[in-house]
């Protein structure tokens, strides 16, 4: 019986990491199901769907110790698959948002969305400077699922107005 669970890294970005971990997590019979890997600043970040032979996942905490001694964070969390059929029946939607940087403009879109029932599958942001004035610039890709009962035009209409209150442009994609 295979387990599944959720395994994040983080800590100072460096060459060869990624084939230090994988090459450990393949040593034990580990599978990655999805994951995403980033440099955020300085720092690297790793968030990692596994499925393990049941027996190897207790031995994964030792087997990665060399990296938690040199400053690196590790979490595993048990986790169960997601039912194939579970979101059968909702539409998916690619949300982009783009504007001036601020704070909340993140928020206001997620609550624009959860208030509504829909959820995030994921999500990437980032700034950038604007290349003449400098400013910084705020762009959001969101993929999202939405209810099969939910009303496209509503949904779609309360969050142009988050984004009319964040001061951004929304703009809202089926996929």
């Amino acid at each position: 019986m295979r387990a599944t669970i959720v395994f994040t890294l983080t800590g100072s970005d460096r060459v060869g990491i990624v084939e230090e971990v994988t090459g450990v997590l393949l040593e034990l019979g580990g599978n990655i199901e999805s994951s995403r890997m980033a440099r955020l600043g300085g720092e690297f970040a790793m968030l990692v769907l596994l499925s393990f032979p049941g027996g190897k996942v207790e031995a994964l905490d030792g087997a990665l110790a060399y990296l938690t001694e040199h400053g690196y964070k590790i979490t595993t969390a048990p986790t169960e698959a997601v039912v194939a059929g579970a979101f059968v029946e909702w539409r998916s939607y690619l949300v982009q948002v783009e504007g001036a940087d601020h704070e909340g403009i993140i928020h206001d879109i997620a609550s624009g969305l959860s208030h509504r029932g829909i959820s995030i599958e994921s999500m990437e942001t980032a700034t950038k400077r604007a290349p003449v004035s400098g400013v910084s610039l705020f762009s959001m890709s969101a993929l999202v699922i939405v209810p099969p009962e939910l009303d496209d035009a509503d949904w779609i209409a309360a969050l142009d107005e988050a984004g009319r209150h964040a001061n951004v442009d929304v703009e809202v994609t089926r996929q």
